[in-house]
């Protein structure tokens, strides 16, 4: 006779795994709901500035420049980001251009120096039309472009996310 026997789980430990998977999975799912909130929340709250005229250093509807658009559209979910466009290139996790999701954030040279840091848009579609991205003009206020304009294309120096 075997000393050995096979020892079948209890439906105690079996109910017990159950609801911890259940936990997992559920707190997995809620956090991609806040996540998409947020994104969607940043993006509405940037898209609400359109017409808004161009404003160096300003940052109300009178008139703003790009990183008051960040700041603004971000802190709306809780988030401080630093007040100027160049700072803020420098916090928030690396994205690759080709890695951009909505909600992201692209930075531009748009001076003489070719990577220094002088623009910022956030990313608020990525579709057939390719990389839409809102964003304050100093020619035409706060308005959507695409990435891959013959003007931003050569420009982009970085991408950024905050969420």
């Amino acid at each position: 006779m075997s000393k050995y026997f096979v020892q079948r789980p209890s439906t105690t430990l079996i109910f017990i795994c159950s609801l911890m998977a259940a936990v997992v999975f559920s707190s997995c799912s809620a956090s991609k709901k806040a996540y998409r909130k947020n994104v969607s929340t940043v993006i509405q709250t940037a898209k609400s500035y359109r017409g808004t005229p161009y404003r160096y250093g300003g940052t109300t509807r009178s008139g703003m420049d790009c990183s008051a658009l960040l700041y603004l559209s971000f802190q709306r979910v809780g988030i401080q980001l630093p007040r100027s466009s160049s700072a803020q290139s420098k916090v928030g996790k690396k994205v690759s251009k080709r890695k951009l999701e909505k909600g992201d954030v692209v930075f531009f040279a748009t001076g003489r120096r070719k990577n220094k840091v002088t623009h910022a848009g956030i990313v608020t579609d990525k579709g057939r039309r390719g990389i839409q991205f809102i964003h304050s003009s100093s020619s035409l206020g706060v308005t959507e472009d695409n990435l891959s304009s013959g003007y931003w294309k050569p420009r982009f120096v970085r991408a950024r996310r905050y969420l």
